[in-house]
């Protein structure tokens, strides 16, 4: 446990909130301190809901520290119940109910007596996983239990569907762009003529879990939200998964190419290759913007890329192998995959980052000095600070994470948002120049601090003045050449004496 300001993936009540969230009729008892229910109004303004978000807080005050807080938990689950008429009710431990050592699985045994919905306990430690791991355990639980409990009764079918079928796993209430991302695979899958068994677990019903197995393969476009639950179902049933991103003209014809060879291995008989040539001559139209001028403009120009694992390395690919964009660097903050995330890009980049340090990110632009950032919101803040533009590509999620307008990032029409956003990220031709000339950047303020919190430099007012008449798109080079010249001389105040020693030392 650590005390953080910034955190790119959330504690582990938070994944199990966006699970219970995303089915329909079920609810969610959260047994935290006053202060945890943030979820509730997280969800009801990033995604505009307009009805209320089903958690329930059980709050651990002085009164349950000094009684305990079974019997509290266990009527907070039985009056949900009969209010609410859920078919199912989850449990989520906390950080505090951990501390406390609370026997959460005697609550839940305890409301089932009572209790017409199932109730369950979200099984996740939160001492070990954050928010992705433990949404990707709550899935595969609530998988589980529904499947078992099928077999219980006889009721879990045994056939197929007779036409090629799949099931979408891992779109979820507050997932980056999940909502159109998942419009465009159900377009995509019609496109193939292949129909949609089941989408989970945003606005499943947990009575359809049962029906899984009955799809010809599972489909995992989030490799953070998805993978146990597939794993599971092909071991339990033998049922193939396809987990390539298709997000990018490349990564989608590849996805598209596997998805071919699951379904014909099971007696179908496609052949994808006249779709996949059309939707890139005519359809995408990243394809065709690789080859123009204004692509070429941006060959070998400078870019940073850091997010999830998902995201980040379809970027980089996106960027290297589709764009001719040199990636200097890639990161991930999901530190428990990064073996995966090396083997993805590290052909396609100079360096790999692995860190949840949002500091130490920041530190990694400024000294690489990009082009362009494609990173989360913090790297947006990092990029205003150091004067460089950034495409905002992955969680933590913010309002402009979830537009009005149709923007999903999968599939072909994903391909062209993904290339507006990165062609929209670079400060092009002669941008820049008009931006000093009419006054459009931000601030026109010279930033005295450097990115990391610990810096102890300061600029005097002549020297201030003299970085102010520097053009912009220089100026944070500038600022960082002399910075990094008065530290390694020991020297605590910039004067212009130490502006120019500096730019002789350059030899600029």
């Amino acid at each position: 446990m650590k005390l953080a300001y910034w955190m790119y993936a959330g504690p582990a009540h938070i994944g199990t909130l966006r699970i219970a969230s995303s089915f329909k009729n079920v609810h969610a008892i959260m047994h935290a301190p006053l202060g945890d229910d943030y979820f509730n109004v997280m969800r009801s303004m990033l995604e505009r809901e307009r009805n209320f978000t089903p958690v329930t807080a059980s709050i651990v005050d002085r009164n349950v520290l000094a009684r305990g807080s079974q019997e509290k938990v266990v009527d907070n689950i039985t009056r949900k119940d009969a209010e609410e008429h859920p078919d199912l009710i989850v449990l989520t431990p906390t950080c505090t109910s951990s501390i406390l050592q609370e026997d959460l699985n005697n609550f839940v045994e305890r409301a089932s007596i009572e209790a017409k919905a199932d109730v369950m306990l979200a099984d996740v430690n939160h001492y070990r996983v954050n928010e992705l791991q433990a949404a990707d355990r709550t899935l595969d639980q609530i998988v589980q239990y529904y499947i078992n409990k099928a077999r219980r009764k006889g009721e879990l079918p045994t056939d197929k569907t007779e036409k090629p079928s799949v099931n979408i796993i891992g779109s979820s209430t507050l997932g980056f762009h999940n909502q159109h991302d998942c419009t465009e695979l159900k377009r995509l899958m019609a496109d193939l003529g292949i129909a949609v068994n089941a989408v989970i677990p945003e606005g499943a019903s947990v009575h359809e879990l049962k029906n899984l197995p009955r799809a010809w393969f599972n489909l995992v476009p989030y490799r953070e939200l998805g993978l146990m639950t597939a794993r599971y179902l092909e071991q339990e049933f033998g049922m193939p998964y396809v987990d390539i991103t298709p997000m990018g003209v490349v990564e989608t014809a590849r996805c598209i190419r596997k998805i071919q060879q699951v379904i014909n291995a099971q007696g179908a008989d496609v052949n994808y290759e006249a779709f996949i040539e059309n939707q890139t001559l005519y359809v995408s139209q990243a394809a065709w913007f690789s080859r123009s001028i204004d692509c070429q403009n941006l060959t070998g120009k400078k870019a940073v890329v850091f997010g999830d694992n998902t995201h980040a390395a379809a970027m980089t690919k996106i960027l290297a192998r589709e764009m001719g964009i040199r990636v200097v660097w890639a990161g991930t903050y999901c530190k428990y995959d990064a073996d995966w995330f090396r083997e993805q890009v590290s052909e396609y980049c100079d360096e790999v980052i692995i860190t949840d340090d949002n500091g130490a990110i920041g530190d990694a632009i400024a000294r690489v000095e990009p082009a362009a950032i494609f990173g989360t919101q913090m790297e947006r803040h990092v990029g205003k600070r150091l004067n460089i533009p950034c495409g905002v590509i992955a969680a933590p999620i913010h309002i402009q994470n979830f537009p009005i307008g149709y923007k999903p990032f999968l599939g072909y029409e994903g391909t062209n948002q993904v290339t507006d956003l990165v062609y929209n990220s670079f400060t092009l031709g002669m941008e820049d120049h008009l931006l000093e000339i009419f006054g459009g950047h931000d601030t026109k303020e010279v930033i005295t601090k450097g990115i990391s919190a610990d810096s102890d430099l300061s600029w005097n007012k002549e020297a201030q003045a003299e970085l102010n008449k520097v053009p912009g798109f220089v100026r944070g080079k500038v600022k960082r050449n002399t910075e990094k010249f008065a530290r390694d001389r020991g020297l605590s105040e910039i004067t212009l004496e130490v502006m120019y020693a500096a730019k002789e030392a350059v030899g600029a």
